[in-house]
């Protein structure tokens, strides 16, 4: 047995634990016989459990496991045709776009988004402008790529993009109200509990699909590691192979940051674990181990942010960088340490 299937079955394990954790732990002190009744379909001692159970807890961790899992296959994606260790879901501006989106709906719109024809309000008036903002984001990027071919240019035009994005939202918040710039404070937070039971199979399809596509992009993405002319004469179509590249993880930072908001340093630092814990960088493995640390790491950092007791809950993004920013600055310390040997 390789090392990619024994960290993967020891990975799996811990994503087990961990949900079966985030499901156990809450504000609210649910007893673990009562959550097992509960999950079989047996009648709890207070109707209330159930439904923290069903329309809370255990679609916070499903969403958890895929958005963790998406963000971390988006970065390593990213980092390998970009040739750039600090690549991730939030550089090509993608994450500024869906900002942008839920800023103009509750900042300009006042909440809601209204036609002649129909009219929309609340989440989901906040969950189409932040998907709208993404996929345009991400068409406008898709758009640049057919006129720039390197890599390195096509980066920096994203991060362009992305401080345009930034500056719009600077100025929608300078005019806005209190309670406007407060409401979209607490969504750039970022949170795991805004899938429902109901919207879950929609959110799972579009993140396993992307997954899926992802996982057939791994020989390509072998063939890019030995440089782009090299996999040229492999006979991999480079440039189609980035536009794909950019296609699935445009959808897939879109429809986590629609529903969950930007979550930072997951698809940045997760990648980077999992290569200290392969000690490769053949994608056969490390892959499928980054997705699954994604996950693991996400149901970690919502675990760390329910407090005991009834004291509420951390923000997601005060947590991330917590166990993000160490790995970063691990990793440009060791790169450091390389160049200064050569």
């Amino acid at each position: 047995m390789n090392k990619g299937w024994k960290y993967g079955i020891a990975l799996a394990v811990v994503i087990i634990l961990l949900f079966v954790a985030n499901l156990l732990v809450g504000s609210v002190s649910i007893p673990v016989g009562d959550v097992v009744s509960i999950l079989l379909g047996d009648e709890p001692a207070k109707a209330s459990w159930r439904f923290i159970i069903w329309q809370s807890r255990l679609p916070q961790a499903l969403t958890a496991l895929l958005c963790g899992g998406s963000l971390a296959v988006c970065g390593l994606m990213l980092q390998t045709a970009l040739k750039n260790p600090l690549a991730g879901p939030s550089i090509l501006g993608i994450d500024a776009g869906a900002s942008l989106g839920v800023a103009l709906v509750m900042l300009a719109f006042g909440g809601s988004i209204a036609t002649a024809s129909f009219s929309i309000s609340g989440f989901l008036s906040v969950l189409v402008g932040a998907f709208t903002g993404a996929m345009l984001i991400m068409a406008l990027i898709l758009f640049f790529s057919t006129m720039i071919r390197s890599s390195v240019m096509l980066l920096i035009t994203g991060i362009m993009v992305g401080y345009i994005a930034s500056s719009a939202i600077s100025l929608l918040n300078f005019f806005a109200t209190e309670e406007g710039v407060q409401s979209y404070l607490i969504w750039g937070l970022g949170n795991f509990g805004g899938v429902s039971m109901q919207q879950m199979p929609i959110f799972a399809s579009v993140v396993l699909i992307g997954l899926f596509c992802s996982i057939l992009l791994i020989k390509p993405l072998n063939a890019l590691l030995l440089g782009e002319r090299y996999a040229e004469n492999l006979g991999v179509n480079t440039w189609r192979v980035r536009n794909y590249l950019l296609l699935i993880t445009g959808l897939l930072t879109a429809i986590t940051t629609a529903f969950c908001g930007p979550i930072a340093f997951i698809g940045l630092a997760v990648p980077h674990v999992a290569r200290l814990l392969l000690g490769t960088e053949n994608h056969n493995s490390l892959l499928p181990v980054t997705i699954l640390t994604g996950s693991a790491v996400a149901l970690l950092c919502n675990l760390i942010c329910v407090l005991p007791g009834e004291s509420g809950i951390i923000p997601l993004n005060a947590v991330t960088p917590v166990v993000g920013a160490p790995v970063i600055i691990y990793v440009i310390m060791s790169q450091r340490g390389t160049h200064q040997m050569n």
